[in-house]
């Protein structure tokens, strides 16, 4: 028997955006793309494995779930899974690879990886959350966006810390239909438990260019690991501000280099095998663009080099990773000579 998990996520979608509107009269604009937005993450002429995609979601089992909680490192579903439950829920999330933000835990309880399915993902993206969440501002409340939020563990994480409501974003057809798995079994968990009862957490399906300009409908808006990919940086961030309620918050995080207010890296053609970095700033430099832009009160929270334990090969990412990207005989460097990943998160106010 087939489910309607992601039939049912794009209603509370609708209707989220539904209320949210008689409230805040630009989310209108949002309401009227909805239908084309959904619509094309599904078209198997935009994206060939589409249906192959909703079709792994849709066959997962209804699991007698005991409880799910979205503030574990491992974001864990705990339930009971029988041997034929696993078999299948394994056999259909691996249709979902390459899983890269996470990690999940399906089945089992909390610490017991033995009894459940533990999707370990290239990225612990645990290790990031770590290293952003003590210098947020409290989500308690607030709505927030997360811009190139990946299968969504990020935004779960959102959702767990208090987020009134957390819209995510990502033109990424795979990653949409691993939310929707994700959805499944976390299935109304993460509901209001006042009045409406609607899901916090939802999923559009598409870049940050293609929502409406100026929403101004977000108290948080999170941009971690997608300015880099930027053709335009300023325009990236003029993006995200527009979306900010006055006095709202920016969460940035990105790529960045050792350096003066004045130092940026154009990578000539690939970094770290990536064809789609363009610009990495020093952190003085990022903090110039943030002002440039609008921002004010910017400030660096944290900088990290990227670990071959933070992201990896995996079980369920079997393609190469960053000890493949970095030189074999001096992990500082790229494969092509820059200097090896490290990320900033930076907090600004608009």
């Amino acid at each position: 028997m087939l489910n309607d998990t992601i039939t049912h996520a794009e209603r509370e979608l609708y209707l989220t955006l539904l209320e949210l509107a008689q409230q805040q009269p630009s989310a209108y604009e949002w309401l009227t793309r909805l239908p084309t937005w959904l619509n094309d993450i599904k078209d198997k002429a935009n994206y060939a494995h589409a249906p192959a995609y909703q079709a792994s979601v849709a066959r997962l089992p209804q699991l007698a779930v005991n409880h799910v909680d979205l503030n574990s490192d491992i974001l864990t579903i705990e339930a009971s899974l029988n041997e034929s439950q696993r078999k299948q829920t394994t056999a259909l999330l691996k249709q979902l690879m390459p899983w890269r933000k996470g990690p999940f835990q399906i089945g089992g309880q909390i610490g017991d990886d033995e009894s459940g399915i533990k999707i370990d993902t290239e990225w612990h993206s645990d290790w990031k959350w770590q290293r952003v969440a003590p210098h947020l501002s409290r989500l308690d409340g607030r709505r927030v966006l997360d811009v190139g939020g990946g299968s969504g563990y990020h935004g779960w994480r959102m959702a767990g810390a208090g987020a009134d409501t957390v819209i995510i974003i990502d033109p990424s057809c795979l990653f949409y239909h691993q939310f929707m798995a994700i959805r499944h079994f976390v299935g109304s968990a993460d509901a209001h438990t006042h009045n409406t009862g609607r899901y916090r957490t939802h999923y559009i399906p598409v870049p940050l260019e293609a929502l409406p300009e100026h929403s101004q409908l977000f108290d948080t808006v999170f941009s971690m690991g997608v300015l880099y990919h930027r053709q335009s940086p300023f325009e990236h961030l003029q993006q995200l501000k527009g979306q900010l309620v006055k006095g709202g918050e920016l969460v940035l995080e990105t790529l960045v280099i050792e350096g003066d207010a004045n130092t940026v890296l154009v990578p000539h053609d690939r970094y770290a095998q990536m064809n789609n970095v363009y610009f990495l700033p020093s952190v003085a430099a990022l903090i110039g663009w943030l002002e440039k832009a609008g921002f004010s009160e910017v400030r660096c929270v944290d900088v990290a080099v990227t670990s071959m334990k933070e992201q990896r090969k995996t079980e369920w990412m079997t393609y190469h990773s960053l000890a493949d990207f970095l030189d074999p005989n001096d992990s500082t460097k790229t494969i092509e000579g820059y200097p090896a990943p490290m990320r900033a998160t930076l907090i600004a106010k608009k």
